[in-house]
């Protein structure tokens, strides 16, 4: 796990473009989900750390505190629609106000399609997809208050086919489709709803897309240039530019931050 920052919040390069406002982080316990926090806080938000790992979304809550910021960490299933109302009720009751919501909870994994089990599809899709679905729907009447965003966290696989990775492409590809009806639906209403889309990221979540057995190597290099991966903080920095006031224009936008493993 990337060792946690601890400069405090008062550097002279560090923004404020969430002063004031508060955001819920879903996936906080460790890798983009936790710089996002971080990030967040950073610039003056109020930041609620949910993950289903609750120890590791308090303790997300605590680094974030120790650094001067406002923070709170929660255990939450986001595949569980009554845990995540309850979460948005929570953080209403003691914020009085939510600006953004990050859905960064994801789960993910690789084998030959034939050898997927339908368990593992439906959990993928549960997770990835389900997720954000249910924080869009617990949130929405505040979001629609404040006027304010969701970003939604996809995958460069959710732009593109990935050889080994049908049940997380198809999840993925999910959360683009849901970004973009959400936008058009709501965006005349002051709601923006962008997807961040993330090349290879030193994070946990890579130890589940180790090639299996008898993969072809060509179409695994396929999904990546050959560089090194980037570390979470740089989605982190796009989540933040996205869900900040400066992007009040960018509303349905799949954006991609991979190095160019898009580009053509």
């Amino acid at each position: 796990m990337t060792p946690a920052p601890t400069a405090p919040f008062d550097s002279p390069e560090v923004g404020r473009r969430f002063a004031g406002k508060v955001a819920v982080i879903t996936g906080a316990a460790a890798g983009i989900g936790r710089a996002t926090a971080h990030r967040l806080a950073a610039e003056g938000a109020t930041v609620w750390c949910c993950d289903l790992d609750e120890a590791g979304a308090q303790r997300t809550g605590e680094e974030v505190t120790r650094r001067g910021g406002q923070a709170d960490g929660r255990g939450l299933d986001v595949t569980d629609p009554a845990a995540v109302n309850e979460v948005i009720a929570e953080v209403l009751a003691a914020s009085g106000r939510l600006d953004v919501v990050a859905n960064i909870a994801g789960i993910g994994g690789s084998a030959h399609t034939n050898e997927e089990t339908p368990e593992r599809f439906a959990a993928m899709f549960a997770v990835n997809a389900g997720g954000p679905f249910n924080l869009v729907q617990a949130a929405l009447p505040s979001l629609l208050d404040s006027r304010g965003n969701v970003v939604n966290m996809a995958s460069i696989t959710g732009m593109q086919g990935q050889a080994y990775c049908a049940a997380y492409c198809a999840s993925k590809h999910a959360v683009v489709g849901l970004t973009k009806a959400l936008a058009l639906e709501y965006g005349r209403q002051g709601v923006r709803f962008n997807a961040v889309c993330p090349g290879g990221v030193n994070t946990g979540i890579l130890a589940g897309f180790m090639p299996p057995e008898g993969a072809s190597s060509s179409l695994v290099a396929r999904a990546f240039l050959d560089r090194e991966l980037q570390e979470p903080e740089s989605v982190a920095a796009m989540v933040a530019y996205v869900a900040s006031d400066e992007a009040s224009y960018v509303n349905g936008a799949v954006l991609s931050i991979d190095g160019g493993t898009t580009a053509g």
